[in-house]
């Protein structure tokens, strides 16, 4: 799709090749200085451990036009520092908040084209990963790294926009109990992919999965974090060494408590008690929210507040959170980076 023919208010989450990208080796213990370029497409060794081994991870943020013609980038601090865990626990070179957040500036305003116009509801979506390459074969970490940023711009993940989707619980594991879980790597979402196929042939937006150790708790959604309220207005989320640290989830959380005056636990979601709750949601930095209407467990479909609506809390949350991100609402301090 070329710049010229997008239609910014029908943009979904596929790729588009944007003008520029940032791209770093890390050679003989230093990361090289960084470039901007507009080859897509990577040249690596047949022996690089991202290939063989798994030995890769990334990160997803977004910068947003503001009302004012201005750009926000949102936490990106977060995202660099989630990375710099992804890499130390697959023994990667970890690269500095100081220059993930420079690199960010640097392709957002090399695509700035790419920005999605105020008021359509879409976002420059960056991909930083970092990846080993060079030449190996020995499962050992790699003698040389990638660190690269791509953008491109994004609507809704989900097709439809805000409206409630069902999801369907998985027997399949999306991590192990000591695993890599809690770093974003590529190998998690690897194993996603078959249990996220069956639950969408099943009509499903995707498939949540329980924790890995017993099964009596719900951990995460396919590509995204779990939520939900409580009918005495109790915002809850899943707390476990295998659920990813999400951005999203982060930011509901102290806007729950700070916007909204919700108390908030992080805690254990039985399976067998979603009638505790009246709302329920994923939550994540590429659909930001999607409001769950109903979970299918064992063939029984547990529907929360509606089908065709989303929850009032579900719906305050969402519109506090895209309202920081675009500028629109004052956003707690530190939250947004002016490119």
């Amino acid at each position: 799709m070329s710049y010229e023919s997008m239609n910014w208010d029908k943009l979904g989450f596929d790729y588009i090749k944007t003008d520029l990208r940032y791209l770093s080796n890390w050679r003989d213990g230093a990361w090289q200085e960084g470039t901007l370029t507009e080859d897509n497409v990577l040249h690596i060794s047949e022996g690089s451990t991202a290939l063989h081994y798994g030995q890769q991870c990334f990160e997803g943020l977004k910068a947003y036009r503001c009302k004012d013609g201005s750009i926000n980038l949102f936490r990106p601090d977060q995202n660099a520092m989630r990375m710099q865990r992804s890499c130390a626990r697959l023994l990667m070179p970890h690269v500095s908040t100081e220059d993930f957040i420079e690199a960010c500036k640097k392709v957002v305003l090399a695509n700035e084209r790419f920005i999605p116009p105020y008021g359509t509801g879409g976002a420059l979506y960056l991909r930083p990963f970092v990846i080993g390459v060079g030449d190996n074969i020995g499962v050992r970490t790699a003698p040389e790294f990638i660190f690269s940023i791509f953008c491109l711009p994004v609507g809704a993940y989900f097709k439809g926009g805000l409206k409630p989707n069902n999801f369907k619980i998985s027997s399949f594991d999306r991590a192990a109990a000591n695993g890599t879980g809690a770093a974003k790597v590529g190998g998690n979402y690897a194993a996603s992919l078959l249990p996220g196929s069956q639950a969408k042939k099943l009509n499903f937006a995707d498939c949540i999965y329980l924790d890995p150790l017993t099964h009596t708790k719900i951990e995460e959604v396919g590509s995204a974090n779990f939520f939900a309220i409580t009918h005495e207005n109790v915002f809850v989320t899943p707390k476990s060494p295998s659920v990813l640290p999400g951005i999203t989830r982060l930011s509901l959380i102290e806007l729950a408590k700070t916007r909204l005056n919700l108390e908030v636990v992080e805690g254990d979601v039985f399976i067998d008690r979603l009638s505790d709750f009246k709302e329920a949601g994923a939550c994540g930095t590429a659909a930001v929210i999607t409001p769950i209407g109903g979970i299918d467990y064992n063939d029984n479909l547990h529907v929360f507040f509606s089908q065709e609506e989303v929850g009032p809390i579900t719906l305050k949350l969402y519109n506090e959170l895209t309202g920081v991100q675009s500028g629109d609402i004052e956003a707690p301090e530190g939250w947004i980076v002016k490119v």
